[in-house]
C-alpha cells in the first residue's frame, strides 16, 4: 500500500514551496539566475551601444565642419596694376568680335579700303582708320556705318590726304559707337 499524504493545512506559498519538487526548484533558480546575467549584459551592451553612437556622432559633426568650413588660405593681394592688366585682358576678350566685323563688313563699300580696327571696350567705341578715293566715298561709307543696327552712332574724327601716294588718297578715321548687348 502507498502511503497517503493527508494535509488538513490551509494552501499558502509555504506548503506550496515545500510539496515542489527539488529539481523544479533548481530549474527555477537557474533560470533566474540566467534571467539577470542576460538583463546585465543587456544593459552593458547597450550602454556600450550609446558610447560608440555619441562618438560616431562627434566625429560626423567633425567631418562636416570640416567640410563646411574648408581652410582659410591667406588671401592673396593682387597689385593694383596687374588687376588693371587683368580686366583690361578680360574686356578685351569679352569684345563682341563677330558682330563689330559682321556690322563694319556690311557697310564697307568697294571704294573704302579698311586699315585699321581699334576697339576700345570701356566706352563701346571703334576706331576704325580707312582710305577712300575721294570725300564722297569716305561720307557714303560713314553713313553706311551710322545705318548700321549694331552701331548707336558714327562720327568723322580727322582726315588727310595722302600725297606720299601717287594716286592721293583720303585716309580718314571714324569713331562708332556700338549698343550694349
Amino acid at each position: 500500500m502507498r502511503p497517503m499524504q493527508i494535509d488538513f493545512a490551509t494552501a499558502g506559498w509555504r506548503s506550496t514551496l515545500y510539496r515542489i519538487h527539488p529539481a523544479v526548484l533548481a530549474a527555477g533558480l537557474l533560470g533566474m539566475a540566467l534571467l539577470l546575467a542576460g538583463a546585465t549584459l543587456g544593459v552593458q551592451a547597450a550602454k556600450q551601444q550609446a558610447v560608440r553612437e555619441q562618438g560616431l556622432r562627434a566625429q560626423e559633426r567633425k567631418q562636416a565642419a570640416a567640410v563646411r568650413a574648408p581652410e582659410r588660405k591667406p588671401e592673396t593681394v593682387i597689385p593694383e596694376a596687374q588687376a588693371a592688366a587683368v580686366n583690361s585682358t578680360i574686356l578685351q576678350l569679352n569684345l563682341p568680335w563677330r558682330e563689330l566685323q559682321d556690322a563694319v563688313a556690311a557697310a564697307n563699300t568697294p571704294a573704302v579700303a579698311l586699315l585699321a580696327l581699334d576697339p576700345d571696350p570701356r566706352k563701346q567705341t571703334l576706331k576704325i582708320t580707312a582710305e577712300a578715293k575721294n570725300s564722297d566715298d569716305m561720307v557714303g561709307y560713314i553713313e553706311q556705318l551710322k545705318q548700321q543696327e549694331f552701331f548707336a552712332g558714327a562720327s568723322l574724327l580727322r582726315h588727310e590726304i595722302n600725297d606720299q601716294d601717287p594716286n592721293r588718297p583720303l585716309r580718314f578715321q571714324v569713331e562708332v559707337q556700338w549698343r550694349a548687348r
